[in-house]
């Protein structure tokens, strides 16, 4: 298993940093099962960071939305113009949240992408809070509510409004990975700690770095990525990584444009 971050900026547009996405590589497992490419948000921008990192706009097997802020969402209808121009055949799975898959494809439809002009096929599936969802024999995900976005606030029909912003464990194979996205407090860090982790991913641009390392030691994954940086966290991530051991130092990695990561 492979995991490659296309962008590891926050929501500010960065000259450094593409908006946070990450593409999830299964590989086929050795029992059989075909890999997946799993293409985890999708900011402004993405079309480029894909050409910038040579990776192939057909290669993806899907994208995953965690909310519907633009640094995570707003590139995906350049990303399928790509897919066209490239004469795409195989369909193109699009996971979101069961209040906003209906948005999803009015916003793809609203810029001109219908289907009987692809070369393909868009599949919408709606995902739902605590189930588990099969994507496929090697890769499958489980969906849960954090603070980031208020999830109190009613669902608007008439504008088909939702406010789901999810975390997910990600399961491939025998591995465990746990994706915060963008959180709203600490607590949203423990929202899967009765699962044992091999690998976390978290943001960092709305919780502290000593909270991000106290739920690292609590949650004890075998390596922490961190994302989502903006301009203004790097100088707090420089003092956070004095405080590491020579043993943390070696689980926890500041994420960057390119980065490759073996499973």
């Amino acid at each position: 298993m492979e995991i490659k971050f296309l962008g590891t900026g926050s929501g500010k547009a960065s000259l450094t940093r593409h908006h946070s996405s990450f593409l999830l590589s299964t590989g086929n497992l050795p029992d059989g099962r075909q890999g997946y490419n799993l293409l985890v948000d999708s900011g402004d921008g993405i079309s480029r960071a894909f050409l910038l990192q040579k990776i192939p706009f057909n290669s993806i097997d899907g994208i995953l939305f965690s909310h519907f802020h633009p640094d995570h969402y707003a590139g995906i209808v350049s990303l399928i113009v790509q897919m066209k121009i490239e004469r795409r055949e195989n369909k193109l799975e699009l996971f979101a949240h069961e209040s906003s898959i209906v948005f999803l494809e009015e916003f793809i439809y609203q810029s001109y992408l219908f289907s009987d002009k692809l070369n393909f096929d868009l599949e919408f599936k709606a995902y739902e809070i605590n189930n588990l969802l099969q994507v496929n024999g090697s890769l499958s995900f489980i969906a849960r509510q954090n603070s980031h976005l208020d999830s109190s606030m009613p669902y608007d029909k008439k504008r088909r409004l939702g406010f789901s912003c999810c975390s997910f464990l990600i399961k491939t194979g025998d591995k465990n990975i746990f994706y915060t996205g963008d959180v709203g407090n600490k607590k949203d860090l423990y929202i899967f700690q009765s699962f044992p982790l091999d690998v976390m991913i978290s943001e960092i641009t709305h919780i502290s770095p000593d909270e991000l390392l106290e739920a690292f030691k609590k949650l004890n994954p075998q390596k922490l990525l961190i994302t989502h940086i903006g301009e203004e966290d790097e100088n707090r991530l420089k003092n956070f990584n004095y405080q590491l051991t020579d043993t943390d130092r070696k689980k926890i990695v500041q994420a960057f444009d390119g980065l490759e990561i073996k499973i």
